[in-house]
């Protein structure tokens, strides 16, 4: 509804980076603006056509120079949230990790509120099943009335072993059953990252650190799925990617960001398994926007 201002720091670079959400017009998509010290602007839409990495997290753009990493948990909030359209300055090559959830981007949007706009909400209604595997890992989007998010992962430590679940997006839900799951790692990788220069803004404060088959965090887990709600949650925010609202039911058999990207390449390449539709404007979406 307004501008909003957010500080974190980069869970790689370990720098501050600070955040600006702006109102954007009906059919302006989300846009990440990135800010270089020289005055310049890259701009970046978020659509899987810009994703230029995906190894560590959801990467737009294509030269370190010129891209926004980690984009998937504030994606995840937005999409949570029903915001459609925003513009998003950036200061830094990365978003702010902030706890390592989608929590307090989703507090912040609450705080601030939102707006209906004069336009009706484009949505991707899958129409057939669309699949990416990668041996035994794959992503799958079936044709659904609404958008369902369902994982499965398996992990040798204890800590985590076999979790599922299954995640309704709308009505308040996200923001119930799955904003406040933090990202996850292992003490071994974390150790192995550093040393190439990666993950040092990476904390107890912002992940859950797994040592073996023990959870290093003293305040323990949030929910006894959360890593499994935590996967769902990077799932919302690169199917995101789409360039719009998803009606689909999302399977994710240990996935990850790059087959979720895939996954979402495949569905737009495929123009008999979607369609584009818009909901209808209502009386009270007209009153909300002034009109």
């Amino acid at each position: 509804a307004t501008s909003v201002t957010l500080s974190g720091i980069g869970v790689h670079s370990g720098a501050p980076v600070t955040l600006t959400f702006h109102p954007a017009e009906a059919g302006s998509g989300i846009v990440f603006n990135r800010l270089h010290a020289d005055g310049s602007v890259t701009e970046l839409k978020a659509v899987s056509s810009q994703v230029g990495a995906t190894d560590l997290s959801t990467v737009l753009g294509f030269t370190p120079a010129r891209s926004v990493a980690t984009i998937e948990h504030v994606l995840s909030a937005l999409t949570g949230m029903g915001v459609d359209n925003a513009f998003i300055e950036i200061d830094g090559p990365e978003v702010p990790i902030l706890d390592g959830s989608s929590d307090l981007f989703v507090e912040l949007i609450e705080k601030t509120g939102t707006r209906a706009q004069a336009a009706p909400r484009k949505i991707i209604e899958v129409l057939q099943p669309i699949e990416v595997r990668e041996g035994v890992k794959f992503a799958r989007l079936l044709p659904n009335d609404g958008f369902e998010v369902e994982v499965d992962i398996h992990f040798t430590s204890r800590a985590i072993g076999h979790q599922s679940g299954k995640f309704q997006i709308s009505n308040g839900q996200f923001s119930k059953e799955l904003s406040k799951a933090r990202t996850f790692g292992f003490l071994h990788q974390v150790e192995t990252m550093r040393k190439n220069g990666l993950s040092l803004g990476g904390s107890l404060d912002n992940a859950i650190v797994i040592d073996g088959d023990e959870i290093m965090n003293e305040s323990g887990l949030r929910f006894d799925d959360e890593f499994a709600r935590h996967k769902a949650l990077d799932a919302v925010g690169d199917l995101s990617l789409a360039g719009a609202y998803l009606h689909a039911h999302y399977i994710g058999h240990q996935s990850g960001h790059a087959l979720n990207v895939a996954l979402v390449k495949a569905l737009l390449a495929n123009p008999n398994a979607w369609r584009l539709k818009a909901t209808p404007l209502n009386a009270q979406a007209l009153a909300a926007a002034g009109l």
